[in-house]
């Protein structure tokens, strides 16, 4: 679900089109690919270094939990598969790199994608000149999905443009005496953060609340003083911040330094990454925080109690988001071979993906035409230093809504 690259590298990033117009990949040669002996081969990219680090190693994790369990439970068509991940160093020319190594050189046999639409941009391109499945575990912007491309799949609920729609829809109907008057938006300037910003505030201005402050800031952006004195000045009663992971604490700490405290704080992504957020936050800060969220690790959803408890055998701990993303890219991957029953035709595995759903940790997982999800996602929320699900009420798993640091609604 996340970037944290300014918007214009994207632009440049697409100068890539070089790279990828010359590429020579190939899909998997079909006769070759059904008698092979051995595991079947998933190639992949991440950032195990760079800026993306941490949400690239945690979705690794998840790969690697849905490749013990699948192998665990007889593989697939009755072979081991075996995850080869490269590492990209959170480098739009390295994923392309990788990618048309792990299929010109290595003749990987499928395709599982990177982590962030930055990288999943170009290395989705890769993927759809070589005629292969790419299901990507994070790819949420809306610019993934219309080049036109038919093999590209993204397995979360929602793109970045209506992920905070549940959560901005609830504000919205609010009673009057609870419901704020002004907003502030303040955002990261990447393909993700921007749009989840503006899908709230397209939901919150149709419903009367006035915007007061709206600024998109440099990735570069370290100190966040300014940003918030003009938050504050705003006057603003809720603050919609577009955010990754270490833009997100920042601001929240500039919060404290200014003595502001709005009565709603929304942050697109900071919130997910768990315990590394309340480390660099504090978890008094942390709550009555709200964010929008893939999954939670008490859903009743296919197969997450054993991925929670692979997850804790394996690494320990409470499965991060981005691990648990990763893991539903395997079951929607698996799902679509398990049907067609085999790979050497990947456009019949797209195909398939179009016109059915699939059981996921995530919950059920279906797509439109051009690969973007159907669904909706949820809205958490930090209550005494535990991650609750609020909304939708059906998988809430507590009926306490909080303000800022204050008193329930």
């Amino acid at each position: 679900m996340r970037t944290t690259m300014h918007a214009r590298t994207l632009i440049a990033g697409l100068g890539l089109a070089a790279l990828i117009v010359t590429a020579t990949a190939c899909a998997p040669d079909a006769d070759d690919a059904g008698s092979e002996a051995g595991p079947i081969r998933i190639g992949a990219s991440l950032p195990l270094t760079g800026e993306f680090s941490q949400g690239g190693q945690d979705t690794q994790q998840g790969y690697q939990v849905w490749e013990a369990l699948q192998n665990e439970q007889g593989g697939l068509l009755g072979r081991d598969v075996e995850i080869i991940v490269r590492d990209d160093a959170t480098n739009q020319n390295t994923v392309v790199t990788n990618y048309n190594a792990l299929i010109d050189q290595e003749g990987v046999d499928l395709l599982l994608g990177t982590q962030s639409s930055l990288l999943n941009i170009p290395a989705s391109a890769i993927a759809e000149r070589a005629g292969m499945l790419y299901i990507c575990p994070s790819c949420a912007s809306p610019e993934m999905f219309n080049r036109g491309f038919e093999y590209i799949f993204f397995s979360q609920q929602a793109i970045a443009s209506t992920q905070a729609k549940t959560f901005a829809d609830w504000v919205a109907a609010l009673p009057d005496d609870q419901r704020p008057a002004t907003a502030a938006y303040p955002s990261l300037d990447d393909p993700f953060s921007s749009p989840v910003v503006n899908g709230v505030r397209e939901v919150l201005e149709a419903a009367g609340i006035e915007t007061v402050y709206a600024d998109i800031y440099p990735a570069t952006t370290k100190n966040f003083d300014a940003i918030v004195s003009g938050v504050r000045d705003s006057g603003a009663e809720i603050v919609v911040q577009g955010a990754q992971f270490e833009d997100g604490v920042n601001f929240v700490r500039a919060l404290n330094r200014a003595g502001y405290s709005p009565e709603i704080l929304y942050q697109s992504s900071s919130p997910t990454y768990g315990a590394q957020y309340i480390d660099g936050v504090g978890a008094d800060n942390a709550q009555g925080v709200f964010f929008s969220s893939s999954y939670h690790e008490d859903a009743e959803t296919f197969r997450n109690d054993e991925f929670v408890a692979k997850y804790r055998e394996m690494f320990g701990g409470t499965p991060p988001e981005d691990a648990a993303d990763g893991f539903a890219a395997g079951q929607v991957l698996a799902a679509a071979v398990e049907a067609v029953g085999g790979y050497d035709d990947q456009a019949a595995l797209a195909d398939w993906l179009r016109a059915n759903e699939v059981e996921t940790i995530l919950g059920t997982l279906a797509w439109n035409e051009d690969g973007s999800p159907k669904g909706e996602f949820l809205v958490g929320q930090w209550q005494d230093g535990v991650s609750h699900v609020i909304l939708p009420e059906g998988v809430a798993t507590t009926d306490q809504i909080l303000r800022w640091r204050g008193d329930a609604f």
